[in-house]
């Protein structure tokens, strides 16, 4: 299995962006036993690269581990030696897509306009990100689905337990999900069976929305 085909294996990523690395680990810890095993953790997160280390020696290949809010070649390359196998970018530039892709993990480019996304796709990019998706919802991705067929698309932003199925049907490779998902009220508070109960429904919510268009 590539990187690629494992982020539209886990099909949710759950963007965390946590106050500490203790509190990222535990989120995780609690994600994973609510059955989200797609972790993204930004580098907004304090000790982000030492966070996917231990994350990655904790969980193993039981989770798909990556590096979001990815800004600098530097990151990029200090996430994929920690352990991360995607790295995402909020947006499309040249020289830090190429930095990205020459680490050889997954690598997923923020765009929004139908201009950036040809470009993220040209630069290569293995997975475009639609961002802020609540911008356009799902139906801004389903008009891209029509110039763009063969781009993955993957929303992030917007995105919730209720609306998954809409951006499944309008042709999402897979969603990313932050404070939906992980809020950080739950985090502050210690709540991590608040966030395993919403992992369970988001992932729940995401496998019935994948087994009804596949019957579709």
């Amino acid at each position: 299995m590539t990187h690629l085909d494992a982020i539209r294996a886990a099909g949710v990523l759950a963007v965390l962006r946590a106050p500490s690395p203790e509190t990222a680990i535990s989120a995780v810890g609690a994600l994973v036993a609510g059955g989200v095993t797609g972790i993204e953790i930004t580098y907004s997160t304090p000790g982000a690269t030492e966070v996917i280390r231990e994350l990655r020696s904790i969980h193993g290949d039981a989770i798909t581990l990556g590096a979001g809010t990815v800004l600098t070649a530097a990151q990029a390359d200090d996430a994929v030696e920690a352990g991360a196998t995607f790295l995402v970018s909020p947006g499309t530039e040249a020289s830090l897509a190429s930095a990205m892709l020459g680490t050889g993990a997954a690598v997923l480019l923020g765009a929004m306009t139908p201009s950036e996304v040809m470009e993220a796709s040209r630069l290569g990019a293995h997975v475009v990100k639609l961002f802020p998706a609540s911008l356009g919802g799902p139906s801004f991705l389903k008009a891209l689905r029509g110039p763009f067929p063969e781009v993955p698309l993957m929303p992030t932003g917007g995105v919730n337990a209720s609306n998954i199925g809409e951006w499944v049907k309008a042709g999402a490779v897979a969603v990313g999900a932050g404070g939906d998902l992980v809020s950080g009220a739950a985090m502050a508070a210690g709540r991590w069976d608040v966030i395993e109960d919403t992992a369970r429904v988001f992932a729940d919510a995401y496998a019935q929305a994948t087994y009804s268009e596949a019957g579709a």
